[in-house]
């Protein structure tokens, strides 16, 4: 009877290592996605200084929080916490716009 434990503990370490390596690609496809978002947003924020536009646009913001909202539905993820995410993104955006303007 062990011998049979032993190798469901093997198939369970087994199976938890491959859904954790998927989980550590997608952790590393999410870092990349967000810095390539990071770039764009700078030279929004550069485009926006050199204009004298305000680093926070809240119409943009707020469709922006809508068409999340409808794509995690969609995607069955909690809509609320897709619109926490996006706030914080959001945040750390405007915060950068602030900067450059300063600048």
């Amino acid at each position: 009877m062990e011998n049979n434990n032993n190798v469901t503990d093997e198939s369970v370490r087994a199976e938890l290592s491959r859904l954790r390596d998927s989980i550590d690609n997608i952790d590393a496809a999410v870092i990349h996605m967000l810095a390539e978002r990071f770039k764009c947003t700078q030279q929004v924020g550069h485009l926006k200084a050199e204009h004298k536009m305000p680093p926070a646009d809240p119409s943009r913001e707020a469709r922006q929080i809508a068409r999340l909202r409808e794509l995690a539905e969609n995607a069955k993820l909690d809509p609320a916490f897709a619109e926490k995410f996006l706030n914080f993104i959001i945040a750390e955006v405007i915060r950068h716009h602030e900067t450059i303007a300063r600048a």
